[in-house]
């Protein structure tokens, strides 16, 4: 029968933890509704906090932020791929062979064509064709061009294009980075990490929920202890004026009474508001709304007990050290710090990457028109227009190849950080000792305050009875008149000192219980819980 409570009590926490808002919002009404009292058990508080509480649900944002790094890791080890597209107006240019040779060389092209001129004219058949001079060429050629409107030659950059266009796909491969799955590692390590401190979180919350719960219980069992002290002394009062009245009685003795009552009259709101302050505590620890009133269904006598009374410090430590998700935090984190010393060390190590570009560039000249000669005439031109996109100004260029990075000196900065993260890494396995001692320190602290608790209830538990035996003796005798009220008043404040003491002590024991679970790592609704050896 346990088991299937406690495994539908996981099925539901486990239900509400997918959908935290639609499960949130179905229990709890909206801002504008008004708000009825939400009646709530331990187990269903802890569920609700599981989902609601604020430092779980950051966590929880922790780890998906972890994820996300290690899938960021992961990235630098697929291709690279950029697409760049640029456009370029070249206001001035420079002549590219300004300086050099090659200008006179391009200026001689123009005795080329008279010598092809010449030649033709001494080998064809045509009587009438026969060489002229270079000036006479010349000449002609120019009337040529101002015959359709163009010049020929001038000052300008004939290599310059006023119009660049630009638009490429690269591609990186990294073939070899040292580097790259060390940091892959690590980011997995600290999604690691993250998982157990989410796990510590929601032991830590689900200890400080049910120390909430029980503090509010103890408060309302307070308050219900208070209201019915001022019953019994209200109803002593009226006794006390009528035995005043009667003559039976002095008056001092019905101030007395009035005083009192008023008295505890004022302790009762006081320990009114200091449970209604525990009932919002316990809201908070939830993560419900403040605004939201709440009833509690539980008791503090009715909590289980007695689960860990006969339980060996020896095999409660080794539970410990075996299931407190700190401890494996703290081990993850040594193993963090080598791997970030490895990564440092890394920087020493070259780096090869394949790369690859695929191109467009377009090179157009802002006119168009293009100048040629007719076949075989040197002297008679016309003029055509060029469309935007033609092959003459846009061409294609594809490259690959393999890129070798090696830093050789960077003025000794690799060094220095392979020193700090080996100070780090020393430092947390530090901190590995330090929780390992503070684990035991926990565990056998939690013991001895829950042995001390537990005593503390069976004194309490005689002293109650005692009180309860006394009160009914001080009753008896005053209903009799050989008793005042004075003495049954003190019995009745005897009896609530002592059922406030045994509550007090039941809280510690719930407390100091909930603390053992939590310093061994448990969880308080687990369907299969390690067993302990016995002292």
């Amino acid at each position: 029968m346990r088991r299937s409570v406690l495994i539908a009590s996981a099925l539901f926490a486990a239900a509400l933890a997918l959908a935290p808002l639609s499960a949130a919002q179905t229990m709890l009404p909206d801002a504008g509704e008004p708000r009825e009292p939400l009646t709530l058990t331990l187990d269903e508080a802890l569920q609700i906090a599981l989902v609601r509480n604020y430092a779980i649900r950051v966590e929880r944002m922790n780890v998906e932020q972890a994820s996300a790094q290690v899938r960021e890791a992961w990235g630098d080890a697929w291709p690279l791929v950029d697409l760049t597209s640029s456009y370029t107006r070249n206001l001035k240019s420079a002549n590219p062979f300004a300086g050099s040779e090659a200008g006179g060389l391009f200026s001689s092209f123009g005795f080329t064509d008279w010598l092809s001129f010449n030649e033709r004219a001494r080998t064809d058949d045509d009587a009438a064709t026969v060489p002229i001079d270079f000036d006479e060429f010349s000449d002609r050629q120019e009337d040529g061009l101002d015959a359709v409107g163009a010049s020929f030659g001038g000052d300008a950059n004939p290599f310059a294009v006023p119009n660049e266009f630009l638009n490429s796909v690269s591609i990186t491969q990294k073939l070899f980075s040292a580097s790259l799955f060390v940091g892959i590692r690590g980011s997995q390590y600290y999604k690691d990490l993250t998982d157990e401190t989410l796990k510590r979180q929601r032991q830590l919350v689900l200890h400080e929920v049910r120390r909430a719960f029980y503090q509010a219980l103890l408060s309302l069992k307070q308050a219900e202890v208070a209201r019915l002290s001022v019953e019994r002394t209200r109803a002593t009062l009226d006794e006390t004026v009528q035995r005043v009245a009667q003559g039976l009685a002095p008056k001092f003795q019905r101030l007395t009474a009035e005083v009192e009552l008023a008295n505890l009259e004022t302790e009762q709101v006081e320990i009114a508001g200091a449970a209604a302050e525990a009932l919002d505590n316990l809201k908070m620890q939830i993560g419900i709304p403040v605004e939201q009133p709440i009833r509690l269904r539980g008791d503090l006598e009715t909590e289980e007990r007695g689960r860990f009374l006969t339980v060996s410090t020896e095999s409660a430590v080794d539970l410990a050290l075996r299931h407190r998700p700190d401890l494996e935090q703290a081990r993850i984190a040594v193993t963090l710090q080598r791997v970030n010393r490895r990564l440092a060390q890394m920087e020493y190590m070259p780096a090869v990457d394949a790369v690859a570009n695929i191109s467009y560039i377009g090179r157009v000249p802002d006119d168009r028109t293009r100048i040629i000669t007719e076949d075989r005439d040197n002297f008679t031109y016309r003029s055509e227009s060029v469309d935007f996109f033609s092959q003459s100004y846009w061409n294609p260029a594809v490259s690959a190849g393999v890129r070798l990075t090696w830093n050789i000196f960077n003025g000794f900065r690799t060094g220095a950080q392979v020193q700090q993260r080996s100070v780090a890494l020393h430092q947390a396995e530090l901190q590995y000792d330090q929780t390992l001692q503070q684990i035991r320190m926990n565990v056998q602290g939690a013991l001895r305050d829950l042995d001390a608790a537990q005593r503390r209830i069976l004194a309490q538990d005689q002293n109650v009875r005692r009180a309860e035996l006394n009160y009914e003796y001080a009753r008896a005798r005053l209903a009799e008149g050989v008793a005042s009220p004075v003495e049954e008043r003190t019995a009745s404040e005897q009896l609530d000192q002592s059922r406030l003491n045994r509550l007090r002590a039941l809280y510690d024991y719930l407390v100091a219980q909930s603390a053992l679970e939590t310093s061994l790592g448990m969880t308080h609704w687990n369907a299969e819980e390690p067993r302990l050896t016995n002292k």
